[in-house]
């Protein structure tokens, strides 16, 4: 039986194209989380299409991570919901995780054009693992990579699926919009695009042996652009954190993968602090 971890972020969601309908205190939230609902639903369906008798957990991972709509998520699934917590968006990840799909991802920071892209918060320019510049998809991918999980299916808009071919050219992709800058989008129909994120997750299923997990053995060089320079003060308390050449960037070392992600979590929380 086959344990497959779902993450669902909402900026890549079908149908979504701005903050109003993903920020808790805008007026289009609700519409933004029923949309996110069923195509959580449509994956959770396209995968047990494929291999009925998985375990899947889905994981809430956006913002307050308070916004998939429990009583309409399908009833197969167990829900991790509500921060802080450990892993983040990949919350329940362990070795025993045997596919992890993305749905509703986004393009990282400064990638353009791409619909809400940035890279966990506005308060983050940009994230580099070992020199290379990745968002919540690549952090993301080789987290679950430690653990020995690959990728092997992430919907969004075209950015953000290229954005997970570059690392992984083996993984399935399901576009449900065509980016066209910042807060606009070609979309398609939900129902539409729901038909295609259930084809494409029992795809990716069926192929999941091809798709290798991304692999980036440690130690880890992490470096963090921040937008606020007094954010950079503040980040070199914690231990291990430096500054670097600049106002802006910090830099630090990890064992792996996952003491790199913790850091860049705190860093993330610690760059939103008030006065910071």
């Amino acid at each position: 039986m086959a344990k497959v971890l779902i993450s669902a972020d909402m900026e890549g969601v079908s149908g979504i194209v701005h903050s109003t309908e993903t920020n808790p205190d805008r007026y289009d939230y609700e519409r933004g989380r029923a949309l996110m609902t069923a195509d959580v639903n449509a994956v959770v369906a396209g995968v047990l299409d494929a291999e009925p008798s998985a375990e899947i957990v889905v994981v809430d991972g956006h913002g307050p991570f308070r916004n998939l709509l429990v009583e309409d998520l399908d009833r197969r699934v167990r829900l991790i919901r509500g921060r802080p917590r450990p892993r983040g968006m990949l919350a329940g990840l362990d070795d025993d995780v045997d596919a992890v799909l993305f749905v509703g991802y986004h393009a990282r920071a400064g990638t353009g054009p791409a619909t809400l892209a940035h890279t966990m918060s506005d308060a983050v320019l940009g994230v580099r693992l070992n020199g290379r510049e990745v968002g919540e998809i690549g952090i993301n991918a080789a987290l679950a990579g430690q653990h020995g999980a690959p990728v092997v299916l992430l919907s969004g808009d075209d950015a953000a699926c290229a954005e997970l071919l570059e690392l992984v050219p083996e993984a399935s992709t399901v576009p449900v919009k065509r980016a066209l800058g910042q807060l606009a989008a070609e979309v398609l129909h939900p129902a539409v695009a729901r038909d295609r994120l259930r084809q494409g997750a029992a795809t990716a299923m069926g192929r999941r042996a091809q798709v290798p997990p991304l692999s980036i053995s440690g130690p880890v060089a992490l470096e963090v652009d921040l937008h606020n320079p007094a954010a950079v003060d503040m980040a070199t308390l914690i231990p291990g954190v430096e500054r670097a050449a600049g106002a802006r960037t910090v830099t630090f070392t990890g064992r792996d993968v996952a003491e790199a992600y913790d850091v860049v979590q705190l860093l993330v929380q610690l760059a939103q602090v008030k006065n910071a």
